[in-house]
């Protein structure tokens, strides 16, 4: 049975991260490169946002990406026993592009993050902006036709079986070109941090009260 996430829970989680952290909304906007007032609006479940800014915003939190969106009661902590999830039992969270049905949510500090998604986009018209996030991609084409658009003109037509693996950091859009949603199997793999990389800290930014 799917566990579905409602932007309101989300948030929550989202702002208790941050506040236990004792950041503030500006301290956070400037550590995740993610506006003050998106994150806002997001923590008041105002708004969903999608993949890449919530993988800059757990970057900037010090925080697994599971941490936002995984089962947490009896979360184990490494990959010694395999994890198993039932056939339409992933964690789903849904935006006005995609659904992403998150696949082991229960294992925090998983090296990829595995996702069915379904999209709903149907024209590049319908985002704001490219995608763009650390790490690599891989997707595979489980049910319908979709393309995948890069900002630098590039285009993909992926049919069900087909797959493409590129550069996350490569501003991307996915776009359904089938009758129905396109159903794909999605997995993010992000490159290692350098350790010695210093996020700004919270006397960077201009001292302000914690929302």
């Amino acid at each position: 049975m799917q566990l579905k996430l409602d932007n309101t829970e989300v948030g929550a989680r989202l702002r208790q991260a941050r506040k236990s952290r004792g950041l503030t909304l500006a301290a956070l906007a400037a550590r995740s490169g993610i506006s003050l007032s998106m994150i806002s609006k997001a923590e008041r479940g105002d708004v969903a946002l999608t993949y890449d800014k919530f993988a800059a915003l757990a970057h900037a939190l010090d925080i697994a990406f599971d941490d936002l969106f995984g089962r947490r009661i009896g979360s184990p902590t490494s990959v010694s026993k395999p994890v198993f999830t039932q056939a339409g039992g992933q964690v789903v969270y849904q935006t006005p592009n995609y659904e992403y049905g998150m696949l082991a949510s229960s294992l925090v500090g998983k090296r990829m993050v595995p996702m069915i998604s379904r999209i709903h986009a149907r024209h590049v018209s319908d985002f704001a902006d490219h995608m763009r996030h650390q790490g690599e991609e891989f997707v595979l084409v489980l049910e319908g036709a979709l393309s995948i658009h890069f900002e630098n003109g590039e285009c993909f037509a992926l049919s069900r079986g087909d797959s493409l693996y590129f550069d996350s950091a490569a501003g991307h859009v996915y776009v359904t070109t089938s009758e129905h949603d396109a159903v794909v199997l999605v997995c993010c793999v992000e490159r290692p941090i350098d350790s010695a990389a210093k996020l700004p800290s919270e006397t960077d930014s201009p001292p302000r009260n914690n929302l």
